[in-house]
């Protein structure tokens, strides 16, 4: 596919010739600034990148709406519109539905399996292989720890409850709950508490305590359910503008990889972290009463998920090869898990 070069990427481009040609980049993000590792994380980039470049490149970050919409993110750093975005590779499966399979997978991998696969088992060569034809240079530049299950208003005798709600859900997950007769949505972080409130949706998922926390869910919902079975873990990208990319030096390059790989670790660290005191001021200050789904709601959730997953295979083709990829590595992986590490 022959790329147009945009005006934005044609000047970086031309100034690349000169280590010190200084470039202004605007990265949008789909999370705000101020939300807890999923816009902190970006804003932690778009700063480490400008020290460590020491100005030739500045990246002023962008909460959602700040050039385009959360949910334009996508096109506008394909045509150049931004140079950059920060989200994760899940939003677009309206555009490349094997893109999911790079951003949480329903009963997948804890972090430092899914990295293992990223990195070494053909993760990031299919991640630049499918934002290629769209003009995007793609990089893992953070994991998260498990997600929550979801926010109900009321208790949940099992998953047989389900059926018949309205509920925000992202990515695959969503087409789990679908399975099991919920009606889903996917909104993004600020407009899911105004939904809920007003009734527009019965129940939500979003994220991790620390970050559900944030967003006062807890004021109109107050069972919270675990664990969550569809985000074992999740990645996050940023996305650059592949002729802007091209047209950088392997310094800066490598910089800007350097930057995601320092992300990485530093997100998973701190999202482990700030958990604790989230989840105890969620019980103890706010009155949230947390559940698990039993053995049997879990083993029901995972046979819907086997059966979508099949389907998908069916469907698309990149999905059946970034899903083959990625089953193999886990079941490679699975004795080295086994003997290694205490259940």
């Amino acid at each position: 596919m022959k790329k147009i070069l945009t005006t934005t990427a044609l000047v970086a481009a031309m100034a690349a010739g000169s280590a010190s040609a200084q470039q202004t980049w605007n990265m949008q993000s789909t999370y705000p600034g101020s939300l807890p590792q999923l816009g902190t994380l970006g804003q932690r980039i778009a700063d480490q990148i400008t020290a460590l470049t020491e100005g030739e490149i500045t990246i002023t970050f962008q909460n959602p709406g700040g050039v385009v919409p959360a949910l334009e993110t996508f096109d506008a750093v394909g045509s150049g519109a931004v140079e950059a975005g920060w989200s994760t590779p899940g939003y677009w499966a309206g555009r490349v539905p094997a893109l999911q399979l790079l951003a949480a997978v329903p009963f997948g991998p804890q972090a430092p399996e899914y990295i293992a696969w990223l990195k070494f088992g053909g993760g990031q060569e299919f991640l630049e292989e499918l934002y290629e034809p769209y003009n995007i240079k793609s990089i893992i530049c953070g994991v998260i720890a498990p997600e929550a299950s979801g926010w109900f208003r009321q208790e949940l005798s099992g998953v047989e409850d389900l059926r018949g709600m309205s509920m925000r859900f992202f990515g695959l997950g969503a087409k789990v709950m679908e399975r099991m007769g919920v009606s889903t949505q996917l909104l993004a972080g600020g407009d899911i508490f105004p939904a809920l409130e007003l009734g527009t949706i019965d129940a939500t998922e979003f994220s991790m305590p620390a970050i559900d926390l944030n967003l006062g869910f807890y004021q109109v919902a107050s069972y919270y359910y675990f664990p969550g079975w569809h985000q074992q873990s999740t990645m996050f990208d940023l996305m650059i503008n592949l002729d802007l990319w091209e047209g950088l030096s392997e310094q800066q390059q490598l910089t800007i990889e350097t930057v995601c790989d320092a992300n990485i670790a530093y997100g998973l660290a701190e999202g482990e972290a700030i958990q604790i005191e989230a989840l105890r001021t969620l019980e103890e200050e706010h009155g949230v009463q947390i559940r698990q789904w039993s053995a049997e709601d879990l083993a029901a959730l995972e046979a819907a998920w086997e059966e979508t997953a099949a389907e998908l295979v069916a469907e698309d083709a990149d999905f059946a090869r970034v899903y083959a990829s990625y089953t193999s590595f886990r079941a490679d992986y699975r004795r080295w898990r086994d003997l290694a590490y205490l259940d």
